[in-house]
């Protein structure tokens, strides 16, 4: 029996690890020259950045996470986070409801009061059940922490209204904060919010990369590159996996792929599924790469809700991250942009999108520009599933019809979810655990 993985992204390479340790005959087949799908790394005069946004290690799930740090083992730098969010020119602490007191005196009474006005409707069963994310905002956090910076953040890099958004997903990634917390830190005494990555790993050498690298090294003899899907077809027991070059037969597919390719490779799909599959909602990503002399503050990374300072909504700085990913003298920041195919960024030249974020970044002190000594740009097509008001009818569908077929759905962009890496890999265990071999 051989099984045919697509996708040799971290999803495909975990269950490829998984299936080869229990003696399944394997072929990974990946559409790009290099595999490691958005946890991919560059390397460019000396700096190294990860082309897929900014990743860390950390988990609350202790399984997935002492996997991911044994792949990386002896090639670790943990460090502690120090993240803000920059809000009206000042560095507020994240999460933004454990920050309060570094807000103006009027903006920390706004959202104090709003948050104890909110919780006492609650209490009293005065507020509906929130229907839409935008109502969840105000139903969790009140009118003054939500117009600050939930619903400005979220729409920046969500690129979709809050209200048009379902808010089936929130638990569990939103933590509800601690009426606790939230009055402490109104009056400056120090909280934590998020505490599962108040701790993070990284590579210390590689970037995000190393950790693909490591699981993946027991399996590379079976991943075939640049074989980018045309069609697959089942003729009798056997599926053809073709590029339109070269016919690859597996008795058994898993597909890890964004499910709009699967379904287009596919024959004689019935078109209410792929309606669904079409009107399935994600945004892509652009990745600003800056190398500089001299140093960055000292922050892990930084959230930007203000619409009005620029196109990016999250700024990293890799060189916290590892002291070996810039070189000697030398700092890098990352900066994140979410866009339609739609929006006019999507059309700007990398020279321009390069000059707007050095702009930003000027403006908020955090680099010179003649200390400029690298710039790129990379893009994702894939990069956020975005869970509007239909989502879950639209995947509900495309998910019975693969199943129907016999094509089982593995990891962030084939099932369609917003997995982080660490529940990429948990949907993997979850899977093998139930897959025959």
């Amino acid at each position: 029996m051989k099984t045919a993985i697509l996708g040799g992204g971290l999803s495909g390479l975990t269950l490829a690890r998984l299936l080869y340790e229990k003696d399944t005959d394997l072929v990974i087949v990946e559409a790009e020259p290099e595999y490691g799908g958005l946890c991919r790394s560059c390397v460019s005069n000396g700096f190294t950045f990860d082309t897929g946004g900014s990743h860390i290690i950390f988990s609350r799930d202790t399984e997935v996470l002492g996997f991911m740090r044994q792949m990386i083992r002896g090639n670790e730098q943990k460090n502690i986070r120090n993240t803000k969010i920059f809000y009206k020119g000042r560095y507020v602490k994240y999460p933004f409801e454990n920050g309060l007191g570094d807000l103006s005196a009027e903006d920390r009474f706004f959202c104090i009061s709003e948050f104890i006005k909110t919780l006492v409707a609650v209490e009293k069963g005065e507020l509906e059940p929130p229907r839409t994310f935008r109502d969840w905002i105000y139903y969790t956090f009140g009118k003054g922490i939500a117009e600050c910076y939930m619903v400005p953040y979220n729409e920046k890099i969500w690129k979709y209204p809050t209200d048009h958004m379902s808010l089936h997903w929130v638990d569990g990634r939103i933590p509800r904060p601690p009426v606790d917390d939230v009055i402490k830190s109104a009056i400056g005494i120090a909280t934590e919010g998020y505490t599962h990555q108040s701790v993070f790993s990284y590579p210390l050498d590689g970037g995000i990369e190393a950790l693909i690298k490591a699981i993946a090294r027991p399996v590379e003899p079976f991943i075939k590159t640049a074989f980018r899907i045309r069609s697959l077809r089942k003729e009798g027991t056997r599926w053809l996996i073709s590029d339109g070059r070269e016919t690859i037969e597996a008795d058994r597919v898993i597909s890890t792929i964004p499910v709009q390719h699967l379904i287009a490779a596919l024959r004689d799909v019935p078109p209410e599924v792929k309606t669904a599959c079409d009107d399935l909602t994600y945004n892509s990503l652009i990745c600003v790469n800056i190398g500089l002399r001299g140093d960055v503050p000292d922050y892990s990374w930084l959230y930007i809700p203000d619409h009005e300072l620029g196109l990016t909504n999250r700024i990293s700085f890799p060189s916290q991250y590892s002291r070996h990913v810039a070189p000697e003298g030398c700092s890098s920041v990352l900066a994140e942009i979410t866009y339609r195919p739609s929006d006019p960024v999507a059309r700007m030249s990398d020279q321009n999108i390069i000059a707007e974020v050095t702009g930003m970044l000027e403006t908020m002190a955090i680099l010179i520009p003649d200390n400029v000594v690298f710039s790129s740009v990379m893009r994702q097509p894939f990069a956020y599933v975005v869970y509007d008001k239909k989502y879950q009818e639209n995947i509900a569908i495309v998910r019975e019809y693969c199943t129907g077929i016999g094509i089982p759905l593995v990891g962030r962009f084939a099932q369609f979810e917003y997995l982080n890496m660490d529940g990429c890999i948990r949907s993997v265990l979850d899977f093998v655990e139930s897959y025959p071999v």
